[in-house]
């Protein structure tokens, strides 16, 4: 249209719309690198903050407010400086966005005034040009938005597809099968393990036997691969070498969904659920009915405390079960296993965080949740797990023992060791009051 209206100021106009896009173009190559440099920047801030709020018992106990208020500050800055520097970059483009529209505006204004004057061209014909050239350049200018715009969306996109493109390390096989209700003989095959392909082992050659309904004991020091093998068996990792069977069924050749819906999982920290008591129980099992929730609760010694709140079992626990003790909060997460009625049980020292009274009543609702189950106990203290069918003494990543309690009492320095050291604690007299007269 522009040319069937004047050639001459076509001619003129249009090469300013191939330089803009170039322009459009390299401003956008750097705008993007200073968009993800504000995510960085953003989630730094995040972080500060989030550990903070979640620790914030910790700062306060070890005075540190002053210094982790720095620490934010310095984070917030650096946020803002960033920030400013791309609104000063912006502050140069778009003014130059729209001296380039109004060079072309003011070309046609300029030569087309020539041509009014030459009487080539009448003002009715270079005001439909300059309509027309109105029309072909705003487009362009709205393009150069929506490149910054798009610049931006990139730099956010960056940082959610790092996470997104993680693989899962542990997936099911294309051929992998069902796993049938299992009986729990659980076999560990030369078991080799390693966080990392190029690291050091951390189990190393380990082979253990259990028949249905067993109870292994796992005891060690600190990083001596007991919370490795429990992994391990739900498949939260897959050994670096050898083999793991549940029923014959290798581990890698079934698919996670029936594997993980056979084991029933208590930690150490109990994980609970913004939400009420009940769904909190029910969460292995949503379709439950609220007969077999009140059972599991009446087996893990949990239903009367429950009852007594005033919303019983719709208490809300608060985020993370805040409003919960540590006792109250491991006793669900028992009747939350028992809901599942799994046929293999881990137990991550469930009972290390909470005083004597409540650690006993935990053990006795431990108890019959292991009973004719195959079960995987972590413990810190042997009392608790001194009639274990197996226990295995673990020392730096490999099995230093096997037997029940007496046998490791004659053929275990370490298990011996461990032994007595708490038998001590246990007699150690507390230290009387001094009478001051």
């Amino acid at each position: 249209i522009l040319f069937s209206t004047n050639v001459r100021l076509t001619l003129i106009a249009l090469p300013i719309l191939p330089i803009a896009m170039i322009l459009f173009m390299f401003f956008g190559s750097k705008l993007g690198p200073l968009f993800l440099e504000i995510q960085k920047r953003l989630d730094k801030v995040n972080t500060v903050l989030q550990e903070n709020l979640s620790g914030i018992k910790v700062v306060k106990a070890f005075t540190r407010e002053k210094s982790e208020e720095k620490k934010f500050d310095r984070a917030a800055d650096d946020l803002m400086n960033q920030q400013i520097y791309v609104a000063r970059f912006f502050s140069i483009l778009f003014p130059f966005v729209i001296l380039i529209a109004s060079l072309g505006q003011a070309l046609v204004l300029y030569f087309g005034g020539r041509q009014i004057i030459g009487g080539t061209l009448t003002l009715g014909e270079w005001q439909e040009f300059s309509l027309y050239l109105i029309f072909l350049f705003l487009p362009a200018a709205h393009l150069g938005m929506i490149i910054t715009q798009m610049s931006q969306a990139s730099a956010s996109s960056t940082r959610i597809f790092e996470i997104l493109d993680v693989e899962n390390e542990v997936t099911d096989r294309p051929d992998a099968i069902t796993l049938p209700p299992v009986e729990g003989q659980i076999k560990f095959d030369d078991v080799t393990f390693r966080y990392f392909s190029s690291g050091e082992a951390v189990l190393k050659d380990v082979s253990i036997e259990v028949e249905p309904g067993q109870t292994i004991a796992l005891l060690g020091a600190t990083g001596s691969g007991k919370s490795t093998i429990i992994n391990l068996l739900p498949r939260f990792y897959d050994p670096s070498e050898g083999s793991i069977t549940i029923d014959g069924y290798e581990l890698r050749d079934v698919k996670l969904e029936s594997l993980r819906s056979q084991i029933g999982i208590v930690l150490q920290e109990t994980t609970l659920f913004a939400g009420t008591i009940r769904e909190n129980i029910a969460f292995g099992r949503t379709d439950a009915s609220f007969e077999e929730i009140e059972s599991a609760c009446k087996a893990a010694a949990a239903h009367e405390e429950i009852i007594s709140f005033p919303e019983g079992y719709d208490t809300p626990v608060g985020e993370r079960g805040t409003t919960l003790s540590g006792g109250q909060k491991q006793r669900i997460a028992i009747a939350r296993a028992l809901l599942l009625n799994p046929r293999i049980l881990i137990l991550d020292d469930s009972t290390s965080s909470v005083d004597l009274q409540t650690e006993y009543q935990i053990q006795k609702a431990l108890d019959k949740l292991m009973k004719g189950r195959t079960s995987f106990v972590i413990a810190q203290r042997i009392s608790t797990v001194i009639n274990a069918d197996q226990i295995l003494v673990l020392d730096k990543g490999r099995i230093a023992a096997v037997g029940v309690h007496e046998e490791l009492m004659e053929n275990s320095p370490i298990y011996a060791e461990i032994y007595y050291s708490q038998l001590a604690d246990d007699i150690t007299p507390e230290p009387q009051a001094i009478e001051v007269i």
